[in-house]
């Protein structure tokens, strides 16, 4: 039944490639869906790119292991989506054609610029990615859970590898337009699932918050001792002993998003910037109501299957729950909605990373901006999507299938805010800012979070140098200091100051970004 659910989800999807490629005519068509996505569609499509395996199946594990501790990313995730609407999703919309790129390259040089932001937009996008492969190949093992051979770690590793030969046949062939309506199909499944499992988890407890509150205030569990004990799973710090660790993870959560390239390029595939701003709030509505549904199976988890039960494979809470509450049919959805999942966000993930290649690193840097024919664009793209899935595919089977993807997404949010963030926002915000600042930022940020995270306990466990395992408190300070060290070093920029004007105007009203879009 499962794999019968997941094969009819597969097939659609493969459809929906197959007429998408029909109307690839164009790097506009390709990269941004020919701007033609509407404000809930984009809305549902954004919301469907955030939510991803971290929040489906790495939430409600964090949760159900952790209690309080791991709603903090259902938090993080939720509110992070404010710097988006306030700070970034218009003006970028307003000065960009199809990357974040494109609006440092605005009134920088274009391509130092170019060349950084596209090593930091590969990189990001491969951290996610990561997250994203282990927890389908945890899934797909789940699923097929009756064939012993698969339940090996050769399954894990055959699980990964299809996942990522079906996310390179989305966008090579489906381009921005198939992921675009992948990515809203899964949202609605996510959200439809999220709210029957919430409401399973709910009957349980007689529909009474009082019965299900108690429950999660006394779960029991098994100390360090080999002892059992009664936990407060709405108590802190079961997780983080150390307040600046929550402090860290909290702050990488909340910047980390308005620095993700596969969220920042969805807002290049509306027509305009009020259309952008309506997306957004649709998104806020639909990712607001489905962490909020996290609180119900994270905590219903935690009390119908105990943490003891989850702490082997945590991934898996969500999926294990709907089985107790709903039978093999109920479960058999659920995973084949956790695979939509994971599929529509790797799809995202591999557009935004192939599309700054090609657009920001070939066209731009290799070729000095010189018109490219259409083609080789969207080649070179294409070739990059295969580079990259093999990529995430390869570390994921390294770091194997007990990694939390939840806490890997935490790491990719942290470095998304340490290099991406401070060159969007001070060249959209500070006049004096320069090319040598955006770099000095990107690279400062990028080497200083990554570095971070591989002297933490992270890799390094109890010899660490660095004592949290995010490093968003110290990484993001780094990122926004090196962008403004690098500003006073390098000189006043007449022709960045001059534009300055410029991209204020644009970013804010959006005169001029229709014929910067169209070309």
């Amino acid at each position: 039944m499962a794999i019968s659910l997941f094969l009819l989800f597969v097939i659609a999807t493969l459809v929906i490639t197959f007429f998408s490629a029909k109307k690839n005519t164009g790097s506009s068509a390709y990269f941004a869906a020919g701007r033609s996505i509407t404000a809930w569609q984009n809305g549902l499509a954004v919301a469907g790119d955030y939510m991803s395996a971290a929040s489906f199946l790495g939430i409600a594990g964090m949760i159900a292991c952790f209690g309080f501790d791991g709603f903090l990313y259902s938090v993080g995730f939720l509110v992070a989506y404010l710097t988006v609407l306030f700070v970034v999703a218009e003006p970028l919309r307003n000065s960009g054609k199809y990357t974040m790129a494109d609006v440092l390259a605005f009134r920088l040089k274009a391509r130092p610029v170019r060349a950084v932001a596209s090593l930091s937009t590969l990189t990001v996008s491969l951290f996610y990615m990561i997250a994203q492969m282990v927890g389908a190949g945890v899934l797909i093992q789940k699923l097929l859970y009756n064939i012993p051979a698969v339940q090996s770690a050769l399954g894990y590793n055959i699980s990964v590898c299809a996942v990522g030969a079906m996310m390179v046949v989305y966008v090579v062939f489906g381009g921005m337009l198939a992921t675009t309506w992948v990515q809203i199909i899964k949202a609605i499944l996510l959200i439809s699932g999220s709210a029957f499992l919430s409401l399973m988890v709910m009957k349980h407890y007689h529909f009474q918050f009082a019965e299900f509150f108690h429950a999660v205030s006394h779960v029991k569990t098994t100390s360090a001792e080999g002892k059992e004990v009664i936990q407060n799973f709405l108590d802190p710090g079961m997780k983080y002993k150390n307040p600046w660790e929550m402090l860290s993870l909290g702050i990488a959560l909340l910047f980390g998003t308005a620095g993700l390239p596969h969220i920042l390029i969805r807002f290049y595939t509306v027509p305009d910037a009020k259309t952008a701003r309506g997306s957004v709030v649709w998104a806020m509505w639909i990712i607001g109501i489905f962490y909020i549904l996290t609180t119900f199976f994270g905590f219903g988890a935690a009390t119908i299957i105990g943490p003891d039960a989850l702490k082997g494979n945590p991934n898996m809470s969500a999926p294990e729950l709907s089985r107790i509450l709903g039978g093999e049919f109920f479960f058999a959805f659920i995973c084949a909605v956790a695979f939509a999942t994971i599929l529509a966000v790797v799809a995202g993930l591999t557009i935004s990373a192939s599309t700054s290649f090609s657009h920001d690193f070939y066209s731009n840097v290799i070729h000095h901006g010189k018109e490219q024919d259409t083609g080789s664009e969207i080649k070179v793209a294409r070739i990059t999507a295969f580079i990259v899935a093999g990529l995430s595919i390869l570390i994921a089977i390294l770091l194997g299938p007990k990694v939390n993807v939840a806490f890997l997404v935490g790491l990719a949010f942290a470095v998304a805010a340490s290099a991406n963030l401070p060159a969007i926002l001070f060249s959209v915000f500070w006049r004096r800012f320069n090319t040598t600042g955006a770099i000095f930022g990107l690279i400062g940020g990028l080497f200083s979070s990554i570095g971070l995270i591989l002297i933490s306990p992270v890799f390094m466990g109890q010899n660490a140098i660095f004592p949290l395992e995010n490093p968003g408190i110290a990484s993001i300070p780094i990122g926004f200091l090196c962008a403004l060290i690098g500003t006073m070093m390098g000189g006043r920029e007449v022709t960045s100051e001059a534009k300055f004007d410029e991209i204020a105007v644009r970013s804010h009203t959006g005169l001029g970004a229709e014929k910067a879009s169209s070309h």
